[in-house]
Order: structure tokens, then sequence, then C-alpha cells
């Protein structure tokens, strides 16, 4: 070879090889959301959880950011998955109590006027799909299919048989639009789908929502996971290990084919649970949320604060636990803003993009104070303060009983995780100050636009 043409093959690869750094430097990241659904608190080993392994998922905290006090905006499963999907608190467009399954339900859903974190994505080139859960509405117009996904795999209601796609016939299993005959274990069945999503999309950027339905009752699993917890002897908890250990063997598999791809510098994932797991009535799953009060359906600490993992290998810290207050309404800010995607004023978004904060550009906390209104319910979270009000009954429609604080109980949240000493007495200008935060924001939200399907306190759906 002569030494021209020498100097001549190394600048084409010098050049091809400097074209690869500036592809990989530009190169929109996959978004990849993965939720569990009823997940306890204390019951992953990242939260402190001993006796139900987690490897997968205690994995992914070690390689991302670990949130200890992080929420999401409903103490339910559907009322915070359209907060997910809009990034805006979803009492601003009436969805405020979860959705039933029955023939009045039809006309309820997400809000058609309303954009998805989905529809976002895909006019910005990414292919969207869904695999699990959706719990938004199932008349023609809520299909996942018609908010900004390309692909679709679940069901559209609130729970499902693990076993049988056609058990709950209102509410098949759907690979698109068609209904499904046959599956696998449903749990394995959802990481197949991402897994070979994952393949088959892993040269163009993607937009993966798996929405798991473990840990959501029905209590089923298969002998080959109930046979890791033979030495659990309450048939409940053990079950439920055996859903909960599915679950992570499918959030492993999906990790490994992001790996396997060479995406991992490429994906910035989202782990959370929808909401706190169900431990004081209806629906009881077997779990735990650990040192915190209350559970699912309530405005406790037990039913809104839930593990929150982000990893971007490469790109955000790795093995960090963040003690700053978040929400799940920042998911969609978060991934646009590291999509490129600008964010504007007309979305009116109440989440935040909390790459800077993520990246230490910015040192303060994302949100000044975190709300939830539920019927008679309320919270609000404001620094380490934290007024609470959880009625015995918690779903009245009329809006006058909604703003009533009366019998609000006040907590630091830096010195009583549990919530186990009420400070109103002790603080009455606390409780005045984040009453009156409250109330502010309260003013801006929209009357729910249908009503609960159960009317008592802590009723799942």
């Amino acid at each position: 070879m002569t030494r021209l043409r020498r100097i001549s093959v190394a600048a084409a690869t010098l050049a091809l090889a400097l074209g690869g750094v500036a592809e990989a430097q530009t190169r929109r990241p996959n978004i990849v959301v993965i939720v569990a659904d009823d997940m306890g608190y204390g019951d992953i080993g990242a939260y402190g959880g001993t006796d139900i392994p987690t490897p997968n998922i205690d994995a992914l905290a070690r390689a991302g950011v670990r949130f200890t006090d992080a929420y999401v905006s409903a103490p339910v499963c559907s009322p915070t998955r359209a907060g997910l999907l809009t990034g805006r608190y979803q009492e601003r467009f009436g969805h405020e109590f979860n959705i039933g399954m029955v023939a009045r339900d039809s006309d309820f859903g997400l809000a058609v006027e309303e954009r998805t974190i989905a529809d976002r994505l895909k006019a910005a080139g990414y292919r969207t799909a869904l695999f699990g859960k959706w719990h938004l509405g199932f008349a023609p117009q809520f299909h996942p299919m018609e908010r900004g996904f390309d692909e679709f795999f679940g069901f559209l209601a609130g729970s499902h048989s693990y076993m049988n796609p056609m058990v709950a016939s209102p509410n098949p299993v759907f690979d698109g639009r068609a209904r499904v005959a046959e599956m696998s274990y449903l749990t394995d069945a959802l990481a197949d789908r991402a897994v070979e999503f994952i393949n088959r999309q892993k040269a163009e950027p993607f937009f993966l929502y798996l929405a798991f339905n473990a840990v959501h009752v029905p209590m089923q699993a298969t002998e080959k996971y109930l046979a890791r917890f033979a030495h659990i002897g309450d048939r409940q908890r053990r079950t439920y290990a055996a859903m909960l250990s599915a679950m992570d063997d499918g959030i492993g598999r999906t990790l490994a084919a992001l790996r396997t791809a060479n995406l991992d510098e490429h994906t910035l994932v989202f782990f959370f649970s929808d909401n706190g797991g169900p431990t004081t009535a209806g629906g009881i799953n077997g779990s735990s949320n650990g040192p915190l009060r209350g559970s699912k359906g309530q405005t406790l600490e037990g039913g809104i604060r839930v593990p929150f993992v982000i990893r971007w290998t490469g790109n955000l810290p790795a093995g960090k636990a963040d003690a700053r207050p978040i929400i799940q309404l920042d998911v969609l800010p978060t991934a646009a803003a590291a999509a490129g995607i600008a964010l504007q004023p007309e979305w009116r978004l109440d989440g935040v993009n909390l790459l800077p904060f993520l990246r230490g550009t910015a040192a303060d906390a994302p949100h000044e104070a975190l709300y939830w209104r539920s019927g008679a319910m309320m919270a609000i979270r404001k620094g380490d303060w934290k007024l609470v009000r959880v009625p015995e009954r918690r779903m009245p429609m009329d809006t006058s009983a909604m703003s009533d604080l009366s019998g609000a109980e006040l907590y630091n949240l830096k010195d009583d995780i549990g919530e186990g000493t009420n400070l109103a007495a002790a603080h009455p200008e606390k409780v005045k100050e984040l009453g009156d935060a409250w109330q502010r924001w309260n003013e801006e939200l929209a009357p729910p636009r249908w009503p609960p399907p159960a009317a008592l306190r802590g009723t799942p759906e």
C-alpha cells in the first residue's frame, strides 16, 4: 500500500469513527417507563425489603438515582396514570377517580383534549408502544392507539387475570385492537413483548411504556415463581412474593435486552409504582408499605409515596439517593427534554424537567409544593411539612365538601416518616400556611367528570 493510500485509508477510518461518535452524541435517547401496580413501598430491597429478593430492580437503583421522597399524584391507579401521561395534575381535567368496568363507565376516560407523552414523542419521530395496563377508558376514542401509541398489547380496565386472557370478558387482553385468545402468564407475556420490541426497534428511537399489572389482585402466580418462596408461611404473602419476583425477572429481561443492544447509554429509564400497597381495606394483596402509615386509597404516605428510580447510564449519576420530593408528573417534561423537545407554556405542565437537578446544575428543590385531592381526602407537602386530611368517607362529588379542611393533620416528615405525631395543635400557623396554599391550588381544579366506582375509602379498582 502506498503512503498516500495509507493516509487516505486512515483519514477515512477516522472520519467514520468521528461520525460514529457524533451519531452517538446526537442520537435522541430511548425512553422506557416501567410502572408496577399496587407495589408496597417497603417490599423491594432498594427500599428496605428483606424477604423478597428483587435483584433486577435493586441493580437498576444502584445504576441510577433512587428517590426516597417520590410521589404519585393520586392514591389509586387510573388518576395516577392520567397524570403520568399528561404531566398535569389530573384533577385539572376532571380525572379524579378510578374508572370502573360496568356499562355506565363506558363514557369515562382520559380527556380527548389532553395530549399524552406518547403524542409528544411520536410527533418527534419516536416509535411508541404500551404493553400492559391502560385503565384510562375502554371506549374506542380512549384506546391507546388513539392516544399516541403505535403498538399496544394489554388490557383496558383496572385489573385482569394473569392466567387467562378471556376470563374478564368485558376486559379482554388485546394485541392492537384484536382480542387475544391464548397467552402465557401475563407478567411474562408483557416482558416478552418488551424484549421483542427493543430488539426490533433498537436502530431507531423508541418510547416503551411497560405497565405491569403485577402486583395488583387477583393473586395469581405460576408454580415456577411460587416455588421460590416455599418458606413463606402466609399464603397471600407467598403469592405476592411470587408475583413480585416474576415482575423483577421481567424487568431484568427488559434491561438485559437494552444492554445486549448496546442501548444503556442511549436509554432513559424510569421505574416507580402507581400508588402504595393496599394494606388496610379491600383488595389487600399481601404488600407492605414499610415505615409508612396508610394504604392505597389514602393520601397518607402509604398511599402516595412510592419507590422511584431514574437511570440514564453515562448521562446521570449512578448509585445516588436523592431526598428531594418529586412526582410522576415529572416524567413527561424530563423525557421530553432528554429527547430535545422544547417544553411549551401552552402545555400547562405541572411536572418539572428533572435533568438539571439530577446533573447538579440546579441544587434547589424541583417543586415548591406538591398537592393531592381525591374526593374529601387532601394533602399538601411543602418542604418537610405535610398537611393531610383522610376522612372516613373519602369520595363526595360536591366541591364544597372537598374544600373542607377541618380535622386536617400536620406532620413533619423529616422527623416523622410514619406520620405518628400530629403537630396541628402545636403549629397552627403552619396549618394555615399549608391550608391556604392548598385552597389556592384547589380553586384551579375542575369538578370530577364521573363518580367514584366505590364510596368507601380504600376500595380498590
